[in-house]
């Protein structure tokens, strides 16, 4: 038998059929990655520990995660392998950087469809279940619980800017630019994001989309949310938080333990 392609799998994985491109079936390609794939950085923490890993998984790898450890990953895995599977369905779609504290800290997809612009990020811990339109003339905001997202009209030269705001204070956001880029351009910000003293290496930080709800485990804090309320609960210990991980992820114990293992549990994502 002949095994199927990575592609294939990687629609199988997201219970999704290939079809021409269409704003309909990018729509249902985008809620699925949000829903099948978490946003989080154990695997991270893991490879780094297990493999000294100081690199994106490949496509392979990165499927072999999230079908045996139900592993997802953070902007640098999540985004440039759903930007291949679009690009190997048909679809007119860039890759670009967005500045965030440094320039091209992050990574987008841009997708020219039926005469619009769309922004697609499934790696921004958000609820961007559909492709963000980039031809606006008026702030374009998205609601969930505490949080508030703004996409603002295009700068003149192109930019999209993203701010997030909860509980109407603005903690973050980032500065979509529209150049192509290929993914060896930001070899140097993925090799940084495994150093010591880098973010991901210092915090953990579990969102996993469910329809009409998500879960956000960051650190000690637990934060389920609904479009309409966010409750906010506190975690024990390390061991209640290995169990919520599981519980709500089905990232096996074992290698959640093994992954924050030394990790201070201080840091912040929105630092």
């Amino acid at each position: 038998m002949i095994s199927a392609g990575p592609f294939e799998r990687y629609l199988s994985i997201l219970g999704v059929e290939a079809a021409p491109p269409g704003l309909d079936h990018l729509t249902r390609l985008v809620g699925a990655q949000l829903m099948r794939v978490p946003f989080e950085n154990i695997s991270k923490l893991y490879l780094r520990k297990t493999q000294g890993a100081a690199f994106a998984p490949s496509l392979e790898e990165h499927l072999d995660g999230i079908e045996h450890h139900h592993f997802g990953g953070t902007c640098y895995a999540n985004n440039p392998h759903f930007f291949a599977l679009l690009q190997h369905l048909g679809y007119e779609v860039t890759m670009s950087g967005a500045d965030m504290s440094n320039p091209d800290a992050h990574i987008v997809s841009m997708v020219e469809l039926e005469d619009r612009q769309y922004l697609v990020d499934v790696g921004y811990a958000a609820p961007f279940f559909q492709p963000l339109p980039r031809d606006l003339d008026g702030p374009h905001e998205i609601r969930f619980g505490a949080s508030r997202y703004v996409l603002e009209p295009q700068d003149h030269q192109g930019r999209s800017r993203l701010r997030l705001f909860r509980e109407e204070e603005p903690i973050h956001g980032y500065l979509a630019k529209p150049e192509p880029r290929e993914i060896g351009h930001f070899a140097v910000g993925i090799r940084d994001s495994y150093r010591d003293t880098a973010t991901f290496m210092n915090v953990v930080v579990v969102e996993r989309f469910f329809p009409g709800r998500s879960i956000r485990i960051h650190n000690l804090t637990l934060t389920e949310s609904t479009p309409d309320v966010a409750t906010v609960t506190q975690l024990a210990d390390r061991e209640e938080l290995v169990r919520a991980v599981e519980h709500f992820c089905r990232i096996p114990s074992n290698i959640v333990r093994e992954a924050i293992d030394g990790i201070g549990l201080e840091g912040d994502i929105y630092t």
